[in-house]
């Protein structure tokens, strides 16, 4: 049966198409039949505490050149629609707290949010790592600078990221005793006056294994796709993300890839997060993306796979009522 589809994103014109995950969804979900529809995050409204949005006809192409049409806006309520995917990317700042303020209103309305708005504000994608600490390497989440270095001491090399970033941003590789970790710290604390920090941050020991790669694991509804996208760093960055110069590689999930997602998926399940990434690096996880994980597109063109195509399965066969008990 043919389903009523919107996708909240960032501007659809300033993706690239060949890599979009968002764009596969919407490709897969057009072909099945679906009505495609488009709203940006100024085009959600909530009258007389009914969840509404300023709605686009969609229709979308897999052409680099010209990827999409839209068509002329109306404003409707988001209950007559079958499935919202939320795709905007981070950060997670107070207007996207309130767009899944409304999205949830939407889903007690019958519509099937994915992912679930509820977990999308509780989860953040480098704390939420942090509720599998047999997972995890060594990592502490400070606002005090004492503290931070202290850290850093101690692990030797570290790692120093702020906890709303993406792709690779504002992120530092320190060792012990480097003249510019006050100079990090400020930057990343946006320290007051008196040295205190006003900002989280998020240290974790440097973990070598980066150098084959930080590896995107997607999972749909708990379940592993079984081959990850290795993020390997180019020349002397240390970052891996393809935003800041990475080179994607399909490999396995290993026997370790696929213990580490058995000890998230229940957690997620319960959550109601149906697709997410995990972020692996060595032996390690290092985040759980939430928001707008990607990488399907490369995947699905090293191995022939179609992402989106089992996520919408999952999607059809359990339309209403996202969580697992």
């Amino acid at each position: 049966m043919p389903l009523s589809v919107a996708v909240l994103m960032d501007p659809i014109g300033a993706i690239k198409p060949a890599k979009d995950t968002s764009l596969a969804m919407l490709l897969e979900a057009q072909r099945r039949g679906h009505a495609l529809h488009y709203l940006e995050q100024g085009d959600l409204a909530l009258r007389d505490g009914a969840p509404w949005a300023r709605l686009r006809p969609l229709a979308v192409r897999d052409d680099a050149h010209d990827w999409f049409s839209l068509g002329e806006a109306r404003w409707r309520d988001l209950r007559g629609l079958d499935i919202v995917l939320m795709r905007k990317d981070p950060p997670v700042d107070a207007q996207f707290i309130y767009d899944t303020m409304v999205l949830e209103t939407a889903q007690r309305g019958g519509v099937n949010v994915v992912n679930d708005p509820r977990a999308l504000r509780d989860c953040n994608e480098k704390l939420f790592a942090l509720q599998f600490p047999e997972c995890c390497a060594p990592t502490l989440v400070s606002r005090d600078p004492a503290e931070l270095r202290r850290f850093v001491a101690e692990c030797g090399e570290a790692v120093l990221k702020p906890l709303d970033g993406m792709g690779g941003r504002g992120i530092f590789r320190v060792k012990a005793g480097d003249s510019n970790l006050n100079s990090m710290l400020e930057t990343l604390l946006a320290g007051g006056p008196h040295g205190e920090g006003r900002h989280f941050a998020i240290a974790q020991k440097f973990i070598p294994a980066i150098s084959a790669g930080d590896k995107r694991i997607l999972l749909i509804d708990g379940e592993p796709v079984p081959y990850a996208l290795a993020r390997i760093p180019q020349g002397d960055e240390f970052r891996g993300n393809l935003a800041a110069g990475g080179r994607g590689e399909g490999v396995p999930l290993s026997e370790r890839d696929r213990w580490i997602a058995a000890q998230v998926a229940p957690e997620l399940l319960r959550r109601g997060l149906r697709f997410v990434g995990l972020d692996v690096i060595g032996d390690y996880l290092t985040e759980i993306n939430v928001t707008s994980p990607t990488c399907a597109r490369e995947l699905d063109a090293q191995f022939g796979l179609n992402i989106a195509g089992l996520l919408f399965d999952a999607i059809e066969q359990r339309p209403a009522g996202s969580r697992v008990p």
